[in-house]
């Protein structure tokens, strides 16, 4: 009888470690892609991230450096006040119709011989928004200032 007792024990602490070990390996590969790190220009600038890298590069559309190309394709400069990283947009979408000069934006994408290649944009979506890593971005610089001031 006893050993009836030790088999079926061993039987659900084996289910049980399985389930465990399916649960964590389906949590890694759902957050493979999924975890991205937020970086500014200043940072990108001082310590060039691996090519393929995915990551998030944010902080203000600079004023004068929106061009546009063929498609849906445009380049522009992102700066945090103190380093500058050029842009292209490679993605499939067109501009978010808040994209704008001397805006907050975040891009992602790849950091590739020296231009960052975004292939989804983050545009603020009212007027007075902006993206809390821009803003902190921003402030570590000593560019930010406040729109409701």
């Amino acid at each position: 009888m006893r050993s009836l007792k030790k088999r079926r024990r061993m039987q659900v602490l084996l289910a049980a470690a399985a389930a465990l070990l399916i649960a964590a390996g389906l949590i890694g590969y759902g957050f493979r892609d999924g975890i991205n790190l937020y970086r500014s220009p200043t940072q990108v600038s001082a310590a060039a991230p691996d090519p393929d890298e995915y990551f998030q590069l944010g902080g203000l559309v600079k004023e004068g450096s929106i061009v546009a190309r063929d498609g849906v394709a445009f380049d522009f400069v992102i700066t945090d006040g103190v380093a500058e990283i050029p842009v292209s947009y490679v993605g499939g979408d067109p501009r978010p119709d808040l994209f704008s000069e001397g805006q907050g934006t975040i891009a992602k994408g790849y950091f590739r011989e020296g231009r960052f290649e975004a292939r989804d944009l983050l545009a603020k979506h009212d007027e007075t928004y902006m993206p809390r890593e821009v803003i902190d971005t921003l402030k570590e610089s000593g560019v930010y200032q406040d729109p409701n001031s």
